[in-house]
């Protein structure tokens, strides 16, 4: 198995700790997206979009984060699981990996920053301040589903690790890497903390990963 990664993209890492939880074993193969090695013809071939992740396994190709997730979950159903067993609580296991994946990312995205930069001569300052701002949105958001949802306060859904805590914990390392305020989200904080401290999770932190800056 084939993990097309960049160590600090958190698409990429919410797949790593995927892998990681499941104990599934990979190799790791870096494009520096500040270099732009995701844009060579060759990667393209593999992911036209030319973005990480992509997963190679047993001859398939598979790109974008929460579909090899839910990949991974249906080809290694032996392991553990990372969405709950009933249909209610893997729809709102999924609706929290969205509302990050899907609500947030992509406004953070590094293309996304550097076109505000490049294309709309936006200033450091203000990209930042954008960058805050849609992390405070979804972050607010998602503070009280996981107060809902949450037994224990460990676990962004019940009493055990799922997709939803592995797409928070990539989301929580952006955020404090962009100084946001998290006062506001002590209960994504404490969630995020404790994960943090599980083997699975500490193997895949950006600067575990073998292309570390």
């Amino acid at each position: 198995m084939k993990l097309h990664s960049f160590f600090r993209s958190s698409a990429a890492y919410r797949v790593r700790l995927a892998l990681e939880i499941k104990g599934l074993a990979y190799e790791t193969v870096a494009h520096h997206l500040r270099k732009g090695e995701q844009r060579k013809p060759e990667y393209r071939v593999l992911n036209p979009q030319g973005l990480v992740p992509t997963l190679e396994d047993a001859g398939h190709v598979l790109t974008q984060s929460l579909a090899i997730i839910e990949y991974l979950e249906e080809a290694y159903p032996q392991t553990p699981r990372l969405l709950p067993p009933d249909p209610l609580g893997r729809a709102i296991v999924r609706a929290m990996s969205l509302a990050i994946a899907c609500d947030v990312h992509p406004l953070n995205n590094l293309r996304v920053l550097d076109y505000l930069k490049s294309a709309i001569g936006q200033s450091q300052e203000a990209t930042d301040v954008w960058y805050r701002h849609w992390i405070g949105e979804g972050f607010a958001a998602l503070e009280e589903l996981v107060r809902q949802h949450s037994r224990g306060g460990r676990h962004c859904f019940g009493d055990a690790v799922t997709m939803a805590d592995a797409c928070l914990v990539p989301q929580m390392y952006n955020a404090r890497r962009f100084q946001t305020d998290l006062a506001p989200y002590p209960t994504l904080v404490a969630i995020s903390d404790s994960l943090e401290r599980l083997p699975a999770f500490a193997a895949a932190r950006p600067e575990a990963q073998p292309d570390a800056e």
